[in-house]
């Protein structure tokens, strides 16, 4: 920006009236001298710390690095709090308040005095939330993650957050692990500071992150107690402050191309199946069009080379180590895979960041010739069973149950599935499907992720340890199995998984992407009149709201008036 050029947040600090006056003297009371209101940038630090969000317990340490950042490079932080959600506490789930978080970022950027922002995120829904509201408003920006723990460590075995709790709890069923073992187990598994170490949501989003510009390179994978990760944020201060000056925004970065790598970035890493609502929401916010249509095309003809739980064996410790996210960039460019001239908050484009980039452990990051799964991705599927598309992680599958046909077991919600599951006298085997109902967006407002049922123990103490699940819900990426997540349009709004009733046939082929309902048409429609939707959890409220506005998973699950780039943030007016 041109020397002597004003500022946005000039129109608060910058006036010898009245109105600059009062700004700067209630500034004053926090002890700030005179200099900080000279016409620098004043850059905000949006922090997601909480007590409540264990993940981003860490960010008041963090937030001091970015401040030092700043004030090295000639900038006024401003650190603020916005609301912070908690995928480990929060009922009934995150997601029922990601598009609210990313209401109270945008008009809290959009209402203050900020030149640009240092997005602080962690947690799974903290990092589509913080982004989205930014976007929104279309100032320079850059996001900071807060790292993942260090690999959780339990009687000589590595053991992931989220995915060992899945694991031992039907060990627990199946009578492999004693309860005394499995309360031992949980101080084990979350041993520091930081976010899940598995490629679950959090390490997806932070991936997510990096590959789409937004963050520095490394940020997906340092750990949050590695002094770097430290490092990483204070240099984040200094290049934000230079983003103002250049007046680099986020529209400049999140481009098409930036969302394409992404994309095939959540192929490479078997990242989480969340990143398809968020990134699809995001894009919504810049006006792209982003669809599943495009993360199957993208992704279907990529590897995954990173051996990560759920989907495979090694920590987000052990990325980091073998070269991180940086090593996958170079890997896809080298493949022929990637834009490599889109450009990132670094000031260099995606290449640049990367092309050097050496991977010390194969192992962990594999050769494109030796990948974990041939076709990583996301599998996008259609049929009269999900006609709007259905999702499912080929990574985490089981492949004999990619192409399978069963007779459904139907539980209508949640509660159903709780009181069903385990009676002796439920007629299930491991050839059925279980079909999970009302668990979508509106269906049980936020749609939890419930999808990657256990199965029941009768079954599992057969030794089985998969089935084929269908639902509207979605499921934690720390999850695994052959789970057909995010069924469009849902039950609660009418989709014919509605209508699906016990014993009906269920036809999957995921090469083939079809999900069929075995079904005639006029019995379908026989069932669709005899049908009636679902009585609401809540009404009034911000739960009103997000049910009567939240578009379907193939949308985003934005808020149906949220969706479009609204631009630039504009200055208040004065008093």
């Amino acid at each position: 920006m041109a020397k002597g050029k004003k500022y946005r947040s000039s129109e608060w600090f910058g006036g010898a009236d009245k109105d600059g006056f009062a700004h700067r003297s209630w500034m004053k009371n926090q002890g700030r001298p005179d200099d900080q209101f000279d016409g620098r940038p004043v850059i905000g630090i949006c922090n997601t710390w909480s007590e409540l969000t264990p993940c981003n317990g860490h960010f008041r340490d963090l937030a001091e690095r970015v401040k030092r950042g700043i004030y090295e490079a000639g900038g006024f932080p401003l650190e603020f709090p916005v609301m912070s959600l908690g995928e480990t506490n929060l009922r009934p789930t995150a997601m029922l308040y990601r598009n609210l978080a990313s209401m109270d970022v945008e008009e809290s950027i959009r209402a203050n005095p900020l030149d640009g922002v240092v997005l602080l995120v962690g947690c799974d829904k903290t990092t589509p939330a913080l982004l989205m509201g930014a976007a929104s408003c279309d100032v320079p920006a850059i996001a900071v993650s807060g790292g993942p723990m260090l690999n959780g460590r339990y009687r000589g075995e590595q053991i992931g957050s989220g995915t060992h709790v899945w694991k031992f709890s039907e060990d627990v069923k199946a009578g492999n692990m004693t309860m005394d073992e499995f309360m031992d187990a949980e101080s084990g598994m979350s041993r520091s500071i930081g976010h899940c170490m598995t490629m679950g949501t959090a390490s997806t989003m932070a991936n997510m992150v990096e590959a789409l510009g937004m963050g520095l390179p490394s940020n997906a994978a340092i750990p949050a107690a590695d002094a770097r990760r430290f490092t990483l944020a204070h240099i984040a201060g200094r290049r934000i402050v230079e983003m103002v000056r250049d007046d680099v925004r986020m529209s400049n970065i999140l481009t098409r191309e930036a969302f394409e790598n992404a994309v095939r970035v959540n192929g490479a890493i078997g990242g989480s199946t969340n990143a398809v609502i968020h990134l699809i929401a995001l894009a919504g916010r810049v006006g792209i069009d982003l669809n599943l249509d495009d993360w199957d095309r993208l992704g279907k003809d990529v590897p995954t080379i990173v051996d990560l739980m759920p989907s495979g064996r090694f920590l987000m410790e052990d990325y980091y180590y073998a070269g991180g996210q940086p090593a996958v960039i170079r890997a896809l460019g080298e493949a022929g895979l990637l834009n490599k001239d889109a450009i990132t908050v670094s000031g260099q484009t995606i290449w640049e960041n990367c092309k050097e980039a050496a991977n010390f452990d194969g192992e962990v990051i594999r050769d494109f010739k030796k990948p974990l799964t041939e076709s990583g991705g996301i599998a996008v599927l259609r049929g009269n069973l999900c006609p709007d598309g259905a999702v499912l992680k080929p990574s985490a599958a089981t492949l004999e149950l990619m192409q399978h046909r069963g007779r459904a077991v139907v539980f209508e919600n949640i509660e159903h599935y709780k009181e069903r599951i385990d009676d002796p006298d439920l007629d299930i085997d491991e050839t059925c499907v279980m079909v999970l109902k009302n668990c979508g967006p509106r269906g049980y407002p936020g749609m939890a992720e419930v999808g990657n049922m256990g199965l029941p123990s009768k079954i599992l103490a057969k030794g089985i340890t998969d089935m084929v699940r269908i639902s509207d819900a979605r499921m934690s990426g720390t999850a695994y199995g052959t789970v057909v997540l995010h069924v469009a349009p849902e039950a609660a709004a009418g989709g014919a998984l509605a209508l699906v009733q016990d014993g009906d046939m269920i036809e999957l082929d995921v090469a083939g992407r079809r999900l069929n309902l075995e079904v005639s048409e006029d019995e379908l429609e026989r069932r669709r009149q005899a049908w009636s939707a679902p009585e609401p959890s809540m009404r009034g409220g911000y739960q009103q709201l997000y049910v009567d506005h939240v578009l379907q998973a193939d949308k985003g699950c934005d808020m149906d008036f949220l969706v479009g780039n609204r631009g630039a943030a504009v200055p208040r007016e004065s008093h």
